[in-house]
């Protein structure tokens, strides 16, 4: 099984598939390496893509200690499997947890980045609901340690942002639901309890954002209550971005709506590649 090693070393599972400029898929909470499949085998038809569990999801290795769990620990990780591969620079494809990472990079390193796909990004984004959220995914750690997978899957499996997803394919959502209960509860509840739970909300890098100058797609499902604000906040601050709204959708595009999330990345991506996909015109504000 391959394996990238971490700067703290942490064993870190990936697996890649396809030829041409780099495309590195980041997995949300509820999911892992393998929640990417549709678009690994899509996009792996012209580019070399990467996916990768992060730590706390096997078969990646579970620290045991809380303090491994912080954003800046995901950042350096996906940083850390470009580094493996010995690629200079990849187009950063993230859901969730993962593109919050994803953008994490382009504030830090922006050199490792061609562009970035953010999609289901923010949530605890507003600050009178933060504490609030924080408070919840510190409850939610807690219940993880102590059911193990049975709680995992009632409550991170059936959030109303996942309805949507069960509503429209059944069948899809019980595979996403399946796996999702083979999860590590130690892993899980450890990043809920110092990722989800402890990051910073996107308000706090309002100034780096709106120098961001990268191709940026963000993608919001219109039934994602928690992502609409902050994907609209990243719209407006980063001049490079587009936002595409998908209809009647939810949390986990990528799985939901895998042949409109893959038509909407593949267009971006050629454009981008095409160096056409540049910022703003001024013109266009409504001032």
């Amino acid at each position: 099984m391959p394996f990238a090693t971490t700067k703290d070393h942490v064993q870190l599972y990936y697996e890649e598939a396809g030829d041409g400029t780099p495309l590195l898929l980041l997995h949300e909470f509820a999911a892992d390496y393998a929640s990417f499949e549709p678009q690994m085998r899509y996009f792996a038809r012209g580019h070399r893509c990467i996916t990768y569990s992060a730590r706390g999801y096997t078969p990646s290795h579970v620290p045991d200690n809380d303090a491994d769990y912080d954003y800046q620990h995901m950042r350096d990780d996906a940083i850390a499997i470009l580094d493996h591969l010995r690629i200079a620079a990849a187009h950063f494809v993230g859901s969730s947890m993962g593109a919050y990472s994803a953008l994490q990079v382009a504030l830090s390193v922006p050199s490792r980045v061609l562009s970035l796909t953010l999609s289901g990004i923010g949530s605890g984004f507003e600050a009178e609901r933060l504490d609030d959220y924080r408070a919840r995914c510190r409850a939610e750690a807690d219940e993880f340690e102590r059911g193990g997978a049975s709680e995992i899957t009632k409550l991170a499996g059936l959030t109303p942002a996942r309805i949507p997803f069960l509503v429209k394919d059944p069948r899809g959502f019980r595979d996403f639901h399946d796996a999702l209960g083979e999860h590590d509860a130690n892993g899980s509840a450890r990043t809920m309890r110092n990722f989800q739970g402890a990051r910073p909300p996107l308000s706090a890098f309002a100034d780096a954002i709106s120098a961001l100058t990268l191709p940026t797609l963000i993608m919001v499902g219109d039934e994602d209550d928690a992502c609409i604000e902050p994907s609209l906040f990243l719209k407006r601050r980063i001049a490079s971005s587009g936002l595409a709204m998908f209809p009647k959708s939810g949390h986990a595009l990528n799985l939901e709506e895998p042949a409109l999330f893959n038509a909407t990345l593949e267009k971006f991506l050629a454009l981008a590649e095409a160096g056409r996909w540049g910022p703003r015109d001024p013109r266009s504000v409504r001032e």
